[in-house]
């Protein structure tokens, strides 16, 4: 900011000590806004949901380093089971770093549907698995159950921290695409008093979900990219747009009308704004409910002579000649 207003000032030297004599200057006249900082209990809620995050994401690293291992030892078994890290995963895995090497016994330790490819499994196991791959895979699946066992502490843990917001959390659950999960990080990152935010745009624009304006001589300029914001929350804001875009719902429509005429990256933009717009009504008033208005809700407003004109448009694309005749 320092910068920008000394470069108002024709004639004056920019330096890093005259920015700051600015800045102080700023300040002394409460001219700068106050950061937005939660109360002690969601700060500490933010700490847990993102180090669950953290740990989810540690977790996920060593499972890929799990399946590059095999894949070293020319062990397919990740071409042939959705899950290699199901209970038939596990135990055959535990079976090799064990020493068994023999593909027809790992394949007999297939479990459920998983016993209808046992004749690809079989193949699958026929590879150079080593007593050094079996140090490394044993050294990786027990990094593995350790992160799951401190997702599940801070899982619990934050459980207990969201008692005095549950309420809040469950008004945010019932929204098209936010899980409990997800709530828990709304309010984790947003809080639950809206008195900070004046209106749903505020709240919008600190979360970095509007498009940003550049305008110079009249002219738009640049791509209306949102900027960086709260990582956090736009990951958990995302997954829940895409989640809504996969429902019969006003939420699930909009979503995608918006990704067939401007792709998904900005339909789950649009879609993420209109959830923390959601986010804020009910958080400001703890008698609002989540009502959905329904998937034909863009239907149900479209002037029926635009409709008839559109879909005449449509067949005539395909070739067809349309002649209307009004119903008894």
């Amino acid at each position: 900011m320092a910068g920008q207003c000394q470069g108002h000032l024709p004639g004056r030297p920019k330096t890093d000590r005259l920015d700051a004599v600015w800045l102080c200057k700023v300040a002394e006249r409460q001219m700068i806004r106050p950061s937005f900082v939660p109360p002690p209990p969601i700060r500490e809620l933010r700490d847990l949901t993102r180090y669950r995050v953290d740990l989810i994401a540690a977790r996920t690293a060593e499972r890929s380093r799990v399946e590059k291992l095999l894949e070293d030892a020319q062990i397919k078994l990740s071409v042939v089971a959705s899950d290699i890290f199901g209970t038939s995963g596990r135990d055959m895995m535990a079976a090799l770093i064990a020493g068994t090497r023999d593909p027809k016994v790992l394949a007999q330790m297939a479990r459920s549907r998983l016993r209808l490819k046992l004749t690809q499994l079989e193949d699958a196991f026929v590879g150079r698995f080593s007593e050094h791959h079996g140090f490394l895979l044993a050294k990786m699946l027990a990094r593995v159950d350790a992160i799951t066992a401190d997702i599940a502490e801070v899982h619990q843990r934050i459980e207990e921290q969201i008692g005095p917001f549950l309420a809040a959390a469950q008004r945010l659950d019932e929204v098209p695409g936010v899980g409990p999960a997800t709530a828990h990080v709304i309010i984790a990152e947003v809080g639950v008093d809206m008195s900070r935010f004046p209106t749903p745009a505020h709240l919008a624009s600190w979360a970095r979900f509007a498009p940003g304006v550049k305008e110079s001589a009249g002219k738009s300029k640049g791509s209306g990219s949102t900027g960086h914001g709260n990582s956090y929350l736009a990951r958990v804001l995302g997954e829940a747009a895409v989640a809504a875009g996969k429902t019969d719902t006003f939420l699930g429509e909009r979503y995608r009308r918006i990704a067939r005429r401007r792709g998904n990256r900005r339909a789950i933009v649009a879609v993420g704004r209109s959830i923390l717009t959601i986010v804020w009504h009910l958080l400001s008033d703890p008698a609002t409910r989540f009502t959905d208005l329904g998937a034909d809700f863009y239907d149900t407003r479209v002037n029926p002579e635009r409709r008839k004109r559109n879909h005449i448009r449509q067949l005539e694309a395909l070739g067809y000649t349309v002649t209307l005749t009004q119903a008894a």
